[in-house]
């Protein structure tokens, strides 16, 4: 302890935190929460720049989607560096039904001229990976395969309600090529709902409105698309996430000890229908072409002429794609540094790795940041300061498929994870760009704005809460935390399992999914002097150190009434829409109530953790009914739309893929301008709301 206070004191000498400025955290009593941030302070000196850095570049060197050898090599770097770093290193195999690459793409005008377009970025002399033989034409996994020569019709961004309008209008687009630019929704929700109105194909493109010159230089000269970038992605579209042959079970080895029941693909949902992306460069040739009716207003996009709804009988494009699925082994690589007194509760980060091509900002900034901040933890680890509890630092394949390895890894451990998870953080990404900010499930929105008061930004004497509140439009209120929506690795544990989660990291504008977000984009634009990733790592690492070694699980139980209250109202107001007299008083009652037995929770155990002598016993009975507080949300009915989606608290939106659904039971139901399962839903978020309250006054 001597030699540990004394290291404490030299680093304070020249940390830029002041260490006894700081109020005890959440959880610790006022002298074990002395020590936890003498630990912190030691802990911060230790993530550097130059190892995110090298990380980064070694992560980035070769293209690496999921399945290919380059992908097999930054799993063996993974698992070299937090193996050096005193990890126990584990690595999870699946075999995963996937295409096995992008497959055979033509896209081609036809009428009034034959003109093959280009869907493929340009090499760049200022650009040195961008000439990689590696990289490959643009392309959405999970494309139906197909051969397709039609007429065009423009769907703005081919969200829903877009379709729609089309159809009021009488526009069919059966036996038509869907012309939709990228915005709105996931992309797969555009090949959805094309293939439902009888459409023959899709071409997603780039807009510049959205993300081009409109928006500023484009690159290499600037950080915005060029006419020739393509936005990759899956358009993966079913009612459950993960393997697509595997529904609620892990895609275990073909070849393994265990088997699982796999699905025949013709019972699966696929998208039958041929999708490809292109760039606006190629997408002008097809649009500058059209001559049917000028779209409205809002649906103009930044190409210098008028948008038209139709392409006319003389315009024909030529659309093909042949894109064989078959089985492809992917790995996760979990990294596990054991508790020293609680090794089977587990405090989980992770972020995936695998890329659409090189994946500098998307994924591979926050993967790079996770081995920075596991190198930091391992140091920690073997100078004595091990944590009480464990932390797991997880590296999920095949995000960009569909969300999928890490999927099975939840389904895979379900049962454990059920008993021993106490939270998840998320890295997708995490080190994008200089400008933070998060999301959280409410038990961790305190502990996220609390670790962003203790960690400087950067090199500056700002802390990152000053930063993120300077980026709000309303800076007195604080920063804007927002709420888990879809879209990356958080998914199966928050919506799937109620595993209480988070996501957060430095972000801006990025060369999302193309051949240019690479090293030499990231060095030039993104992070010129890669300060996001130690920056991100301490921030991370304070959290997981605050979980890990706290008397008391810092879970903010009072954010339950707090947050359900508001989203609550908002239902009200949804459905009100369609049925004005609708009220949740009972709900909105039972939620108040639950913030207040929060705040008499925490009343309670402040007075634990200012007692003279503390009772460990007693206090870890209290952390085993925390770490459970967020699977009361969780209804093995599921959601109407989806029974693999099981907490009644949130979910991703399930008409654009992304967005944040709170109360996702109730928000599906208004979605529909439907009374019919009110009653029933109004049943099961009483009971959910009830357990939880009578869980707090157990407390």
């Amino acid at each position: 302890m001597t030699h540990f206070l004394f290291k404490a004191a030299t680093l304070l000498l020249f940390a830029p935190i002041l260490l006894f400025a700081q109020s005890t955290p959440a959880g610790f009593s006022a002298t074990a929460g002395k020590q936890q941030l003498e630990l912190e302070q030691l802990f911060q000196a230790m993530p550097k720049s130059e190892s995110f850095r090298k990380h980064l570049e070694v992560l980035t060197s070769q293209p690496h989607p999921a399945g290919s050898p380059e992908n097999q090599e930054v799993i063996r770097y993974m698992s070299e560096v937090m193996q050096k770093a005193g990890l126990e290193v584990q690595r999870y195999p699946y075999d995963i039904y996937l295409p096995t690459g992008s497959g055979e793409i033509e896209v081609a005008l036809v009428e009034p001229l034959r003109m093959p377009l280009n869907n493929k970025e340009y090499i760049l002399q200022a650009d040195p990976f961008s000439g990689d033989p590696r990289i490959a034409q643009g392309w959405n996994s999970y494309s139906g395969s197909g051969d397709v020569t039609a007429e065009v019709i423009y769907a703005n961004y081919g969200t829903k309600e877009d379709f729609e309008w089309l159809a009021k209008q009488g526009i069919s687009v059966a036996g038509k090529i869907v012309m939709a630019r990228y915005g709105g929704n996931f992309r797969g929700y555009k090949a959805k709902y094309a293939e439902a109105y009888g459409a023959a194909g899709l071409i997603i493109y780039s807009d510049p409105e959205d993300v081009g010159y409109m928006k500023g230089l484009t690159y290499p000269e600037g950080t915005w698309f060029s006419e020739s970038t393509i936005q990759r992605g899956s358009v993966l579209t079913l009612d459950y996430t993960g393997d697509p042959l595997t529904p609620f079970e892990p895609a275990l080895p073909l070849d393994g000890p265990q088997q699982v029941k796999r699905l025949d693909p013709a019972e699966v949902d696929f998208h039958t229908i041929p999708v490809t992306p292109l760039p606006y460069g190629s997408a002008r040739e097809i649009l500058s072409r059209m001559s049917g009716q000028p779209v409205p207003v809002s649906w103009q996009g930044g190409l210098p002429f008028t948008y038209r709804i139709e392409g006319g009988s003389e315009l024909k494009v030529r659309l093909k794609v042949d894109q064989p699925l078959d089985f492809v082994r992917v790995e996760n690589v979990v990294g596990t540094l054991t508790g020293s007194e609680f090794p089977d509760e587990w405090v989980i980060l992770g972020g995936h790795f695998d890329a659409w091509v090189h994946g500098a900002s998307d994924p591979n900034s926050g993967t790079a940041m996770l081995l920075t901040l596991a190198e930091a933890l391992g140091e920690l680890a073997a100078q004595g300061y091990r944590p009480k509890r464990s932390i797991l630092i997880a590296h999920w394949d095949a995000e960009e498929h569909g969300i999928i390895a890490s999927s099975e890894w939840a389904e895979q451990l379900r049962e454990t994870l059920n008993q021993k998870a106490v939270a998840y953080f998320n890295a997708d990404g995490a080190c994008s760009g200089l400008n933070f900010g998060g999301s959280a499930s409410p038990s961790l929105k305190t502990l996220l704005l609390d670790a962003t008061k203790s960690v400087n930004y950067g090199n500056s004497a700002q802390t990152v809460y000053e930063h993120w509140r300077s980026l709000s439009g309303t800076p007195e209120k604080g920063p804007n935390i927002g709420n888990l929506g879809g879209g990356s690795d958080h998914l199966a544990f928050y919506a799937h399992l109620g595993i209480p989660s988070l996501s957060a990291g430095m972000g801006g504008p990025t060369l999302y999914h193309s051949a240019y977000d690479n090293f030499h984009w990231y060095k030039t634009f993104a992070d010129p002097e890669f300060i996001s990733g130690p920056t991100v790592a301490r921030v991370f690492g304070v959290m997981a150190l605050r979980l890990a070694n706290a008397q008391v699980l810092p879970l903010d139980a009072k954010r339950y009434g707090q947050d359900l209250q508001l989203h609550l109202g908002n239902v009200v107001k949804a459905v009100q829409q369609y049925h004005p007299s609708y009220q949740l008083k009972d709900l909105i009652e039972l939620a108040a109530e639950l913030e207040e037995l929060g705040r008499d929770l925490d009343a309670r155990i402040q007075k634990k953790l200012a007692a003279a002598k503390t009772d460990p016993e007693a206090l870890q009975r209290i952390n085993q009914q925390l770490i459970q507080l967020e699977r009361y949300f969780l209804d093995e009915e599921g959601m109407a739309y989806g029974k693999w989606y099981r907490s009644l608290y949130a979910s991703s939106d399930p008409y654009s893929g992304y967005a944040s659904w709170m109360l996702p039971g109730f928000l599906y139901e208004a979605s529909l301008a439907s009374t019919k399962n009110l009653p029933d839903l109004e049943k099961r978020y009483r009971t959910a709301l009830e357990n939880l309250g009578a869980a707090l006054e157990k407390l």
